[in-house]
């Protein structure tokens, strides 16, 4: 029997960008209304992925089995960073939460804010802001190089195949 927990060793990076981008829209529909109690469902979303990928989580689900399919080929990806990143996403939201129950929803905002920086630049331009830290912390030995080769070795990355 499969274990209900657990993050992908491998992920399709266009589904994770695709999650990035849901991310995007429900964060800046949360700053345009003011809503900001719908930073709890971000960070209940962002645990849920940390916690088993996109298995249980209704965005996780929506990018990797519908959206990203419509997408072409998978390119796959290294699981670990992309864990790294929604875990990042979680201390975003999970700070933002507690910010605003303790009444400081000028610093949900902020974190909020900051979140739909990161989440676009992986949406749109294909960085990974969390990816590029879990690098730099396998570099300077703070992570085990062995929990990611591709990553501590740029040079083993993937390519994308030539045209035949």
């Amino acid at each position: 029997m499969t274990s209900l927990i657990g993050f992908p060793a491998v992920v399709n990076e266009k589904a994770a960008r695709v999650v990035a981008a849901g991310v995007v829209v429900i964060t800046a529909a949360t700053l345009a209304t003011g809503a900001l109690w719908v930073s709890a469902v971000l960070a209940i979303g962002f645990a849920l992925r940390v916690a088993a990928g996109p298995r249980f989580s209704p965005l996780g689900r929506l990018a990797a089995s519908v959206v990203a399919p419509r997408l072409g080929s998978p390119r796959l990806v290294s699981g670990a960073p992309k864990r790294f990143a929604q875990s990042v996403g979680l201390a975003f939201t999970a700070a933002a939460t507690v910010a605003l129950a303790l009444g400081a929803p000028l610093v949900t905002t902020v974190l909020l804010a900051v979140l739909l920086v990161f989440a676009a630049l992986e949406a749109f331009v294909g960085f990974c802001a969390g990816c590029f830290v879990f690098a730099q912390l396998i570099r300077v030995g703070v992570v085990s190089d062995d929990t990611c080769v591709e990553c501590a070795d740029i040079t083993l990355r993937r390519r994308e195949p030539a045209a035949a």
